[in-house]
């Protein structure tokens, strides 16, 4: 028997429950893992909720780290023992034993532990993927603007954005988070609850603009967003925190200067074996070399699940939130 938090029903954070369920053996391409520790992201909470759809009842979250308890018929390059992490369906990551596929694990180096990983692997690797892929032409020297810079996936994304030598602009909420952003190398910091991000942005880079845009919040900061971009400029909606993105207005994006807009997927990035090895061993290597460090904000007990959601949902977390197990 394994705890896990599953939900019958979506709504708030109040439908998550802790239960104590069966884990039985892994099947033809599966694994048992034991996890060490499990990551609370934001995303979870879209699932709860419904935004994301997933058939019911189920259970809660997509990242995790642990060790390898088991290995089915037709798995290879896995045995029982290997410290492994994942970012990736099915659902269930909120669990102190799993059967899962095999697909989405990845060797963890011993350097690496299974916090570091749980707080790091669905962040680290989405920041990457952002950073490295979806505007082809951003190129060492330019200037890019960060939405929720202090964030979870936010500071992962300013270290990789300075290892590739990019200006950044970060989005914070308050003093504390403009600090930490600071401290994880980010060049500028505008607090957008009190200033106008687009005319700061426009004063930074000498009325020009920034290259590209990573926008994790949504609909309160599309406009902004939009008008922030230098000609050609790439607006990536990389989440909806606020809510999704409105539809997009063709001719808006011509008067804006030719832009472009897209909303990345995680599994489309990691897809193709070769591109997933390629970002994986970026993040992972850069990870082990203590290039990037890991900020993990918040610790909590699978038992605290309602908690950590209403504080994810509430804007309270700083850095990345785990479940310790």
């Amino acid at each position: 028997m394994a705890k896990a938090v599953r939900f019958c029903k979506t709504g708030g954070p109040e439908v998550l429950t802790v239960e104590q369920v069966a884990v039985g053996e892994p099947g033809p391409g599966e694994v048992l893992i034991r996890h060490g520790a499990v990551g609370c992201n934001f995303a979870d909470t879209y699932f709860r909720s419904g935004y994301y759809p997933a058939p019911l009842p189920n259970g809660m979250g997509v990242e995790g780290a642990g060790t390898v308890l088991a290995v089915g018929d037709g798995v290879s390059g896995l045995t029982a023992g290997d410290r492994v992490a994942y970012n990736g369906s099915p659902l269930g990551a909120y669990s102190t034993e799993r059967v899962m596929p095999a697909a989405p694990l990845l060797k963890l180096p011993e350097s690496i532990s299974f916090e570091t990983a749980a707080a790091s692997t669905m962040r680290g690797l989405s920041a990457t993927y952002w950073l490295k892929k979806t505007d082809p032409r951003l190129k060492a020297g330019d200037t890019i603007l960060l939405h929720a810079a202090a964030g979870g996936v936010g500071l992962l994304a300013v270290q990789i954005a300075k290892l590739m030598g990019l200006r950044v602009i970060g989005t914070v909420s308050s003093e504390e988070k403009a600090a930490k952003a600071r401290e994880m190398g980010c060049d500028e910091i505008i607090f957008y609850r009190r200033e106008d991000v687009a005319a700061r942005v426009k004063e930074l880079t000498g009325g020009e603009g920034v290259q590209t845009v990573f926008d994790s919040v949504g609909k309160d900061t599309f406009e902004g967003s939009l008008k922030s971009l230098r000609r050609r400029g790439v607006l990536v909606g990389c989440g909806t925190a606020s809510g999704p993105f409105p539809p997009i207005d063709a001719f808006q994006m011509v008067v804006q200067g030719s832009v472009y807009f897209t909303r990345p997927a995680f599994v489309d990035y990691y897809a193709d074996p070769a591109e997933r090895a390629e970002l994986a061993g970026f993040w992972f290597d850069n990870l082990a070399a203590g290039r990037i460090k890991v900020e993990i904000g918040q610790r909590y007990d699978l038992d605290d699940c309602v908690q950590a959601h209403r504080d994810l949902e509430a804007g309270k977390t700083i850095g990345s939130s785990v479940f310790v197990l």
